[in-house]
């Protein structure tokens, strides 16, 4: 029997996972096929990994001064965005979505790689603190990981681990505040930096209109007031959108969503129901039923040095210029690492191969949806359409969030009847436009808008829900969308 892996092993192992599933579902936002996704997360992953290394050596040659770099995950999502600007400029444009390459050439973009003091402020604010209170703050904000696997992860004490939090968002929030007063900012900005502080200290402060007049039309002013308010739960917001930019509020969901999916919420047997955490003794069960965990330890040393390889040609990519329909679930409980000749990592129950190109398989091979769509066991309320009839389905739309000119929101449907696949439409009140979404592809004309089902959670059984999410703009009202239809029959609103 092999010797079981040191908890520092263990550690390190789930970290890479992280940072890779992470990257690669960044990638599979920023561009138009899972092969694409794969090509993008494998070259940027590299970059990473090498300027992580880097700034390492530069530590230690230092002498212990700490290199002012972004903490793991973030640099590895800003390696995807500047490998992505990368291909727009060498001609492979193709393979990426169509908004991000719009937004590769807007002003929002040049801000990431201009002058220091024109940067976002999150992106300023993070890159200042210790790597570890900045490890903390992102992983317990941006992952939605629960702080004590956190803790655990970074070798914290999980008794104290939320005041450590609460102790590095305000360090966070003064930093940010000392990089917006740094920021070239004009007269009347600088007229209201004072009182910007002051009224996002308390959450029972009340923002004066001028102030709110002013924070409509000054992104950079927005941004930092996002930044400078810890309470309302925009700090997650304020973090992806200063550090990854486009597409940073559709990676927070994902990014949610696949910690439910990976961590079992709602199902104690799949973890520690006091941590989460998969590692801990009481969830020692779940780590014998799908392998030893030295497994998994192997197997991510061995896709690290895969990862790291200098690669051939560009590979071929036939999912170039599909739709959102054709892309793998990225909420996946299992890591996708790269390549590897060896079985799944451990904590992945099926054997079929992750969504990354091999030798082997093929680049698109489809894999299960670890948590299909539609297998709840609630039944739908007896609700009814105006004609009487009890409703085929009932609709649930929530704004997730919401900004100047832009808004997110999420849209579940329960179906009474079992689906083969599923298409969903709704109409804009407000002139509304869709700009991207996930886990569904959009359609939209005039005010309709139609979203169909992706690859991987077309089936819902009856009873079940189906969900997916999108960005969206709007300009002077946002009132919710109405008549929503699911296979051309009507839905009751919840």
């Amino acid at each position: 029997m092999p010797d079981l892996p040191s908890p520092q092993d263990a550690t390190e192992a789930a970290l890479f996972t992280e940072c890779w599933d992470a990257a690669l579902s960044y990638a599979d936002l920023c561009t138009a096929g899972s092969a694409a996704a794969a090509e993008l997360a494998r070259e940027a992953f590299e970059q990473g990994i090498r300027e992580l290394r880097a700034a390492e050596s530069a530590t230690v040659r230092g002498h212990g001064r700490r290199s002012a770099r972004l903490p793991r995950i973030p640099l590895l999502l800003t390696a995807v965005r500047s490998t992505a600007a990368a291909w727009e400029e060498a001609g492979k444009g193709h393979k990426l979505d169509p908004d991000l390459r719009l937004w590769l050439h807007s002003d929002q973009a040049a801000r990431y790689t201009g002058p220091p003091l024109e940067r976002p402020v999150a992106l300023r604010g993070l890159r200042d603190l210790q790597h570890a209170d900045a490890e903390l703050l992102w992983l317990a904000e941006a992952e939605a990981l629960p702080l004590p696997l956190v803790a655990r992860r970074l070798g914290l004490d999980p008794a104290t681990a939320a005041d450590e939090l609460a102790q590095v968002g305000r360090m966070f929030r003064d930093r940010c505040h000392r990089n917006h007063l740094d920021s070239p900012l004009d007269a009347e900005c600088r007229s209201y930096a004072r009182l910007l502080d002051a009224v996002t200290r308390s959450p029972a402060a009340d923002t004066p209109d001028d102030l709110s007049r002013h924070l409509a039309t000054c992104h950079p002013c927005a941004e930092a007031a996002a930044c400078l308010r810890l309470h309302g739960g925009g700090l997650p917001g304020a973090l992806a959108g200063g550090v990854i930019g486009w597409g940073g509020l559709a990676y927070l969901e994902r990014r949610r969503r696949a910690a439910e999916v990976r961590l079992g919420a709602g199902r104690p047997d799949r973890a520690d129901p006091d941590t989460g955490d998969p590692a801990h003794p009481a969830g020692r069960t779940r780590i014998a039923r799908h392998g030893p965990l030295v497994a998994a330890v192997l197997v991510s040393l061995l896709a690290l040095a895969v990862s790291l390889m200098p690669f051939g040609g560009d590979t071929a990519d036939d999912g170039a210029g599909r739709a959102d329909a054709d892309r793998q679930p990225v909420a996946d409980p299992g890591p996708s690492l790269p390549a590897a000749p060896t079985a799944g990592p451990s904590g992945t129950p099926s054997p079929e191969p992750s969504r990354t190109p091999t030798p082997d398989s093929p680049a698109d091979r489809q894999i299960p949806d670890p948590e299909p769509q539609g297998t709840s066991s609630a039944t739908p309320a007896p609700e009814t359409t105006g004609r009487g009839a009890p409703a085929a389905c009932r609709v649930d739309y929530a704004l997730v969030n919401q900004w100047p000119d832009g808004f997110q929101a999420a849209v579940t449907v329960t179906t009474r009847d079992p689906l083969a696949s599923w298409r969903v439409g709704f109409t804009f009140p407000d002139g509304q436009r869709v700009t991207q979404t996930w886990d569904g592809s959009a359609h939209q004309h005039g005010a309709a808008v139609t979203v169909t089902a992706a690859d991987y959670n077309k089936s819902v059984a009856a009873g079940g829900k189906l969900a997916f999410g999108f960005l969206a703009s709007w300009s002077g009202a946002n009132r919710p969308p109405s008549g929503f239809t699911l296979n051309g029959r009507t839905c009751a609103a919840v």
